[in-house]
């Protein structure tokens, strides 16, 4: 007799159900497995100190939010560098900065696909999107780190 789907079974002993914990008297006994007296014995405690989440808990500012550690990139399209390069030039964020295409040389710049380039430039120092590098190779350009 073959051996299909709906008749599959787990060995004997190989399940263990879940133990329920507080849920009162009659299915563990007096302390609904929580043990004695203490702070994991009553409601409301959570396992967060011990799962490594105390740091993020501290550092987390708790009133009037807060901002990222993580700034968020600035974007630039290649069809914006092609209107204000020359062939030749390098684009990085201290350039984009004279030529006002971002607000900041603190935060990191992205460049993306939207636009057409025909202007081969050099991108150093900035990420830059698949798109957008596949555009800057096509018009003959270089991307270096």
């Amino acid at each position: 007799m073959a051996l299909t789907l709906h008749e599959l079974k787990a060995s004997k002993g190989s399940r263990k159900t879940k133990k329920r914990v507080g849920r009162g008297l009659g299915s563990t006994g007096t302390t609904a497995g929580r043990g004695q007296k203490g702070q994991k014995a009553r409601a409301g405690s959570s396992g967060h100190k011990r799962r490594g989440m105390r740091r993020t808990i501290l550092s987390t500012p708790k009133l009037r939010g807060f901002n990222s550690p993580h700034a968020d990139l600035q974007p630039v399209n290649v069809g914006e560098l092609a209107e204000v390069y020359k062939k030749g030039d390098v684009v990085s964020k201290r350039t984009l900065f004279k030529k006002k295409l971002i607000a900041s040389k603190q935060r990191g710049v992205k460049i993306l696909g939207r636009g057409e380039i025909d202007v081969a430039v050099t991108i150093k120092g900035c990420s830059v999107s698949k798109v957008g590098a596949e555009k800057v190779m096509a018009a003959g350009g270089k991307i270096e780190a």
